[in-house]
C-alpha cells in the first residue's frame, strides 16, 4: 500500500497489486477502481482477491494480467514483491499458494527479460 501511495500521482512508476480487499481487511485499500490520480491515473493496478485462492487460480489470474502490463508499459525494470503472507497456512494470511506457485510467478515474469529484483515481503 505505501508503494502504490508513493507513486499514485506519477507516470514514472506503474504498480501491480495482488491482494485481498474487502470485508474490512486491514488496511482497507486497493479497490480495483484505484487506478492512481493526475499524471498517474492509469498506472496503479489492483486486484483483489478471494480467501483460500491456490496456484492454478492464482496463475490463471496473474499470467494474463501481467502479460497485458508489460505489453503496454514496457517497464525498463521490475520489482516483484513475494509476500510470505499469501502462503498457506500463513497465520496473518488468507490464500493458499505454495512456494511452487510463488516460483511460476517469479519465472514468468523473468521470462520477458527485463532486469528484475525479487523480494520477500509480508507474513
Amino acid at each position: 500500500d505505501g508503494v502504490e501511495e508513493a507513486f499514485y500521482l506519477t507516470d514514472r512508476c506503474m504498480t501491480v497489486s495482488f491482494h485481498k480487499y474487502g470485508d474490512l481487511f486491514f488496511p482497507g485499500t486497493g479497490d480495483i477502481k484505484d487506478v492512481g490520480e493526475q499524471y498517474g491515473k492509469y498506472y496503479s493496478v489492483n486486484v483483489p482477491l478471494r480467501d483460500g485462492i491456490d496456484d492454478v487460480t492464482f496463475l490463471n489470474i496473474f499470467r494474463p494480467v501481467m502479460q497485458k502490463v508489460m505489453e503496454v508499459y514496457q517497464p525498463g525494470a521490475i520489482v516483484l514483491q513475494c509476500g510470505a503472507d499469501s502462503l498457506a497456512k500463513d497465520r496473518l494470511g488468507c490464500f493458499s499458494l505454495s512456494l511452487e506457485g510463488h516460483a511460476e510467478a517469479v519465472r514468468f515474469m523473468k521470462g520477458f527479460g527485463v532486469p528484475m529484483l525479487v523480494t520477500g515481503g509480508g507474513g
